[in-house]
């Protein structure tokens, strides 16, 4: 006898059944179960975070849909019926896989469950703070090639990425090989956003991706000798909300001190809001939409039930547009957004407004 009175060879059985069943397709046409393998001229990068949200993207522009959440093969068999990926995020602790054999465990895991969900690849986001030279730096830029070599070769057209900081400068203490992470994947996605996690100068709110700072990053990764076509131009559909300790009457909106990984100041003190939230707020607010030219970005001030006053900064399409507009002159692969969830996908009529301009300042 076997486990709770089954025999092993039926136990067998049922686990062989198991397999076969997570095996099968998912779609009503099974040809939507084979990876994607044609690569566009313009990459739309998403990331799907929730819900069926997905549902109201503007499937025209997606090429690429990264997971994070939960798995959803309706999802998969959408995305595949438009000629987009979808793939796995990726995230590991780089301490973890110093040793080469944990490393290919982790990578074989990884090709596993994307095989089994029919994904198209994988997202490595490790945002982990490294110091050059150290063995982490050389782990991740292994696990980078090896994660690449083996998802091309078990899974034909896969797509292996590379979650980048706005600044190939330290960011953040994370001094990473960035040319040969280029190299090694099929493209940077470069978060170009949360410019403001560490502020070297005075203590005072601006803008989460500021027009300047943002193309100046660009171009220190070219540099680097980058080729641009390696580069993702990324996005927010976000913006912070900062509670100000003074503001003054040019609008200068002083903040409590929050160090960060050796900076005095960082956009920690604030707080992350949706563009859906802000588009309901902006309005009503002390200011109403403002424009602060050397950043090329938007902001409002407003009070809160206790009296406080916040100033909150975010990009909208005409900021984002701005930027996408440098995707040519500069080369890029491509555009995207931290993520596709942000935004008011009701009924609303003017909420659909809003959702389709953000969409469509995507194309430059």
């Amino acid at each position: 006898m076997g486990i709770g009175g089954v025999s092993w060879l039926s136990y067998l059985i049922l686990l062989l059944g198991a397999a076969v069943c997570l095996a099968t397709c998912p779609c009503s046409d099974p040809a939507l179960c084979e990876p994607i393998k044609e690569t566009r001229e313009f990459e739309v990068y998403v990331f799907c975070v929730r819900g069926k949200n997905w549902k109201n993207y503007d499937w025209s522009q997606v090429t690429t849909v990264a997971l994070f959440a939960p798995y959803d093969p309706e999802l998969m068999c959408f995305a595949h019926s438009k000629g987009a990926r979808y793939v796995l995020k990726g995230d590991v602790p780089l301490n973890k896989i110093i040793d080469p054999k944990q490393r290919a465990d982790w990578i074989t895991e990884k090709v596993n469950l994307a095989k089994t969900q029919y994904m198209d690849g994988i997202n490595l986001d490790i945002e982990q703070p490294v110091i050059e030279y150290s063995p982490e730096y050389y782990a991740l830029t292994d696990l980078v090639k090896e994660t690449t070599e083996a998802f091309h070769r078990e899974i034909p057209g896969s797509q292996v990425t590379f979650d980048v900081a706005w600044s190939p400068n330290r960011v953040d203490v994370r001094c990473y090989n960035y040319s040969a992470l280029a190299e090694l994947s099929d493209f940077l996605f470069v978060m170009s956003y949360d410019e403001q996690s560490q502020i070297w100068t005075d203590c005072i709110a601006a803008a989460n991706a500021p027009f300047n700072k943002t193309i100046n990053g660009y171009k220190q990764f070219m540099n680097l000798n980058i080729d641009p076509k390696k580069l993702v131009m990324g996005v927010p559909w976000y913006g912070y909300d900062y509670v100000c300790l003074n503001l003054t009457e040019c609008n200068r909106c002083e903040l409590e001190k929050h160090p960060f990984r050796g900076a005095p100041c960082s956009d920690a003190v604030g707080r992350q809001i949706p563009y859906r939230t802000i588009m309901k707020q902006v309005n009503g607010s002390l200011t109403g939409r403002l424009w602060n030219d050397d950043q090329k970005a938007p902001f409002y001030n407003y009070k809160d039930a206790q009296g406080k006053t916040h100033q909150v900064w975010y990009d909208d399409p005409q900021s984002i547009a701005l930027k996408a507009a440098y995707i040519k002159k500069l080369g890029l692969r491509g555009i995207g957004m931290w993520n596709g969830d942000l935004l008011d996908y009701s009924n609303d009529p003017i909420a659909q407004q809003q959702a389709k301009a953000m969409w469509k300042a995507l194309i430059p």
